[in-house]
């Protein structure tokens, strides 16, 4: 057995949990893989994963076993790399995660220029409103909008997202544009929630000692960013977002910006990764690629 591509097989099992994916992503028989994983924990003399006809777990020593097997293989990546000349000999595989109107409005057209220049780069690119967990689901750096709770996580603040307040132009047609906050009555809020039953905190805005939040009425509340987007270019009311994943439809005229002297509070913006021995080069550049990338968007 070649325990390094085993430790490899076992790696995509863990995170995918499944046998099954994992052997179609890597493009091997499913039986393959759990024969590979199966003469690992033989090696060891321990169980690895919790395996059921539904899914697939990692015990207590899998878990451990996990996190100390990513650092050794992201090592031997570096070490493979470590004679050979320019930007193509960062290589080897990239998990990261972060919002899908970050993905989708600005880290997506750019990609080519990163993957153009590090070619033998495999980027995995999650995104999604859900906190991923970095370490259990094998990502190596998350970017993260908001506080950040206390964890045993790296985190490297990028600056702050300016957040705008928007509306689409047909629904100012109909409602007319607020000029004052007192002009808010008369208009419809699409609320966001991270958790659908619970209160939405209303419209935010600057006191001058702080932040404060007017209660307003609106006929639509979501927890998801895309539909919160979709929402205000259907006409459904105003919303107070990251100007990052509003450029695009400000720049085609789909979206307008209302009462600019009351912005809500600006949303501090993160990179997470986990506390390693040596982070690998590639998570390296892609960070400082990104933070780059990202830096038109944000107030430091």
């Amino acid at each position: 057995m070649n325990e390094l591509q085993a430790m490899r097989i076992f790696q995509r099992v863990a995170e995918m949990a499944s046998f099954t994916r994992a052997a179609e992503s890597m493009a091997i028989p499913k039986a393959s893989a759990s024969t590979a994983v199966q003469q690992l924990e033989s090696l060891l003399g321990t169980r690895l994963l919790h395996r059921t006809t539904r899914k697939v777990s990692l015990t207590h020593d899998g878990q451990a076993f996990y996190e100390r097997s990513r650092d050794l293989l992201g090592d031997i990546d570096e070490l493979q790399c470590m004679f050979q000349q320019g930007g193509q000999s960062l290589r080897g595989r990239l998990r990261v995660d972060m919002s899908t109107g970050m993905a989708c409005n600005i880290v997506i057209k750019r990609l080519p220029e990163f993957l153009q220049a590090h070619p033998s780069i495999e980027l995995e690119l999650s995104s999604t409103d859900r906190l991923v967990d970095l370490v259990r689901e094998g990502f190596d750096c998350v970017v993260r909008a908001g506080a950040l709770a206390q964890s045993n996580l790296v985190a490297h603040p990028l600056g702050h997202l300016r957040i705008i307040n928007c509306a689409s132009p047909d629904y100012l047609r109909r409602h007319g544009t607020p000029r004052s906050l007192a002009d808010l009555s008369a208009h419809r809020l699409i609320h966001y929630v991270s958790t659908l039953g619970s209160k939405p905190p209303g419209w935010e805005y600057p006191t001058g000692n702080g932040y404060a939040c007017l209660p307003m009425d609106g006929v639509l509340t979501v927890n998801n960013t895309e539909a919160y987007t979709a929402a205000c270019l259907a006409g459904l009311g105003l919303i107070q977002s990251p100007v990052a994943s509003l450029q695009p439809w400000l720049d085609q005229g789909r979206l307008v910006e209302v009462l600019p002297q009351f912005p809500a509070e600006p949303m501090p913006l993160s990179i997470l990764y986990a506390n390693r021995r040596n982070l690998p080069g590639r998570v390296r550049e892609f960070m400082v690629w990104l933070e780059g990338l990202l830096a038109p968007y944000l107030q430091r």
